[in-house]
C-alpha cells in the first residue's frame, strides 16, 4: 500500500513567494493547500487537518501571529512563520504566539524542502520505532510513544519543539547545553545566532511545566552557558555551577 502523501498548509498574499513555495513544496511530493489570507487559512486548516503550516505574518482579514494562536488552541501541528530576513521581532512575536519554527523568504528551495521535511518527520513519527524510553524525574514523566508529558500528574500541552527540547533536556538530568547543541538536536539545523529562539521557547516550556516559571525548579538557566534539566537531587549541583 503506498504511504498517504503529508499535506502543507501554505498562507501567504504575495503571489509569487506562496506559487514559489506551493511549486517547490509539490515536487517534492506533498499535498499543499494555499491560502491568501489569514482567515482562509483558518478555516482551510479546519477541513483539511495539514501535517504542518507555514504561515506570512502579514496577510488580509487576520496577521500570520493571530491565525497562529488559532490553529494552537486546536492543535499542536508544527507552525512555521514566514519572515523577511532580519525580522528578528518578528520572529520572537511568532514563537511567543505559538510557532515552532520560522524560514526565510528566499531561502534555497532545497533548504525550505529539507527544513519542512525535517519538521514533519518529526512531528509524524516523533520517536516511534526508535525505543526511546519514557522519562521520569522530579515528578515529571515524559511518554515518547503517546507524546504525553505528566507534572504532578497534570498533563501539560506541549508543541511538538516544545516537546523535543523537553524530552532532550530531562533525559539528561544535571546536564548542561550550550544553545549550539541544542539548536543542532531540537531544531535540526545549524545554529542561527541571531534570533532568541531558544529562550523563547525554554520561557513557554517554562509557562507550561513550572510551578512558578518566575523560580524555575525543572528547567534550569546557567549563566554564560545554556540550559539542563535537574532532579532534586541535583538542584544543589546546579545552583552551584550557576553561581560560579
Amino acid at each position: 500500500m503506498a504511504q498517504q502523501k503529508r499535506k502543507i498548509l501554505v498562507a501567504d498574499d504575495d503571489r509569487l513567494t506562496r506559487q514559489v513555495i506551493v511549486d517547490t513544496l509539490r515536487r517534492a511530493d506533498y499535498v499543499v493547500f494555499d491560502c491568501v489570507d489569514g482567515l482562509d487559512a483558518v478555516q482551510t486548516f479546519q477541513r483539511q487537518h495539514p501535517d504542518l503550516v507555514l504561515l506570512d505574518i502579514m496577510m488580509p482579514r487576520l496577521d500570520g501571529f493571530s491565525v497562529c494562536r488559532k490553529i494552537r488552541e486546536q492543535s499542536q501541528v508544527p507552525i512555521v512563520m514566514l519572515t523577511v530576513r532580519g525580522a528578528t521581532d518578528d520572529v520572537v512575536r511568532g514563537l511567543e504566539a505559538g510557532a515552532d519554527d520560522y524560514l526565510v523568504k528566499g531561502m534555497h528551495p532545497r533548504e525550505l524542502v529539507a527544513r519542512i521535511n525535517a519538521l514533519v518527520r518529526r512531528n509524524v513519527d516523533g520517536f516511534r520505532g526508535t525505543g526511546a524510553p519514557v522519562v521520569k524525574v522530579a515528578g515529571v514523566e515524559i511518554d515518547p510513544q503517546r507524546r504525553r508529558v505528566l507534572v504532578e500528574g497534570n498533563e501539560a500541552r506541549l508543541s511538538p519543539t516544545e516537546f523535543e527540547l523537553l524530552y532532550f533536556l530531562a533525559s539528561r538530568p544535571g546536564e548542561v547545553f550550550d544553545r549550539q547543541l541544542l539548536f543542532r538536536r531540537v531544531w535540526g539545523s545549524e545554529w542561527l545566532g541571531n534570533t532568541n529562539l531558544i529562550d523563547v521557547c525554554v520561557r513557554r516550556l517554562r509557562q507550561k511545566i513550572e510551578p512558578d516559571p518566575a523560580e524555575p525548579h525543572y528547567i534550569r538557566t546557567v549563566r554564560g552557558v545554556g540550559y539542563g534539566f535537574t532532579d532534586d537531587a541535583t538542584a544543589d549541583a546546579a545552583s552551584a555551577a550557576a553561581s560560579s
